[in-house]
C-alpha cells in the first residue's frame, strides 16, 4: 500500500460543511472508480499540533505508484465529472502540503 498524505487550511470564510460534503464527494467517486483504495480525513483536535502542521489531514491509500498515477491524471484531465468535483474541493483548501509514504517493513517487495 502507498499512501498519500495531504495536510492543508480551509481558506478564510470557507462553509465547513460545505467542505465536509465536497471532499467526500470527490474521494468516494474516485474510490467507486477504482482510481484509490480507501481514504479518510481528519482534523486537528483541541489544537494539538506542531506549528508547521495544518489543521486537516488526509490519507488516500492506493495499491501501489500505478493506481496513485491513474489518480493523479484523472484529477488533472479538467474535463468530466471527477474535475468538477476535484475543482469544487480543492477551491476551498489552502496552505497544501503533500507526502507520500509506504507501510514499513514493506517484506512483499
Amino acid at each position: 500500500m502507498d499512501i498519500y498524505h495531504i495536510w492543508f487550511d480551509l481558506k478564510p470564510g470557507t462553509d465547513e460543511r460545505a467542505f465536509a460534503k465536497a471532499l467526500p464527494a470527490f474521494l468516494d467517486h474516485m474510490k467507486d472508480d477504482g482510481r484509490i483504495e480507501t481514504w479518510r480525513m481528519m482534523r486537528c483536535k483541541l489544537g494539538l499540533r506542531p506549528d508547521d502542521v495544518r489543521e486537516f489531514h488526509i490519507m488516500i491509500e492506493t495499491r501501489d505508484l500505478a493506481q496513485l498515477d491513474t489518480a493523479f491524471r484523472s484529477a488533472a484531465a479538467r474535463t468530466g465529472e471527477t474535475d468538477e468535483l476535484h475543482f469544487s474541493a480543492n477551491a476551498m483548501v489552502t496552505n497544501i502540503k503533500f507526502g507520500l509514504f509506504r507501510d514499513w517493513p514493506d517484506w512483499s517487495t
